[in-house]
């Protein structure tokens, strides 16, 4: 679905991130891992083609870089992190903004009834539909990143990229997300590729790994042959004594 060889990118004219090589396969789903500063929101965004790269980078075959923003939100889409919401639109109204890349051009283009069904579909889906005419102001932190993974999920696209989706969630809407994810990646022609803080949310996501240190790529391939030893010397913390730490906590609190 995706191939990148020896893409390259930065800002200002410094390479940030340098010569990473990658497929991605329908099903599959690539975590980038790597510490402050290793360079993986930035290949985030080159990947997607909202900054400026070199190297090839192709989408089903064809030059991503070439294609229209319309284009490339028929087949892309991204969920970053919670934003507080800065206006009042309802929950509907949210969700079928979801629908804009595949709606009609000009100024006073309206969804169409396919648009509404995949959107209501998605707030079904995802047991939002009672919240439908609710304004967005006055979701919860949890029930605000639903409504906007609806609306990722309303776009169609075929492949979903997630900039730390779950930061500022609570744990059981960060297990939730990572779970509705994991769902809409085992359907036909669907791939994900993301980037997360927290090393055990990260590893329950992946399947594959792209592990980034000072820009470069250090290890590439399957999550569980990711080796702990590479793991703490990127990170610079023993990653094993710190899983093992924490797992007593909680085995002490009868965990």
């Amino acid at each position: 679905m995706l191939k990148a060889e020896k893409l390259s990118c930065g800002y200002g004219g410094e390479p940030v991130v340098r010569e990473i090589s990658l497929t991605l396969s329908p099903g599959e789903r690539l975590v980038i891992l790597g510490p402050n500063g290793s360079g993986k929101t930035t290949l985030l965004r080159a990947l997607t083609g909202v900054l400026p790269s070199s190297g090839l980078l192709e989408l089903e075959g064809r030059d991503l870089r070439s294609l229209s923003p319309r284009e490339r939100g028929r087949k892309l889409a991204m969920l970053s992190q919670m934003n507080t919401a800065g206006f009042a639109f309802t929950v509907w109204e949210t969700v079928l903004m979801g629908r804009y890349p595949h709606m009609g051009r000009g100024v006073f283009s309206t969804p169409s009834p396919e648009d509404r069904r995949i959107a209501e579909d998605c707030l079904k889906g995802l047991n939002l539909w009672p919240e439908r005419n609710r304004p967005i102001t006055e979701l919860s932190g949890g029930q605000l990143q639903r409504v906007l993974l609806a609306r990722t999920f309303a776009q169609t696209p075929g492949i979903i990229f997630l900039d730390e989706p779950t930061n500022h969630l609570d744990l059981k809407y960060q297990i939730e997300l990572v779970e509705q994810l994991k769902s809409w990646t085992a359907g036909p022609g669907r791939a994900a590729v993301g980037v997360f803080h927290d090393l055990d949310l990260a590893l329950s996501f992946a399947d594959t790994v792209l592990l980034l240190d000072r820009g470069r790529a250090v290890y590439q391939g399957s999550a569980a042959g990711l080796d702990s030893a590479l793991l703490s010397r990127v990170f610079e913390v023993d990653v094993p004594a710190y899983m093992r730490a924490s797992r007593e906590r909680w085995e002490r609190t009868g965990g």
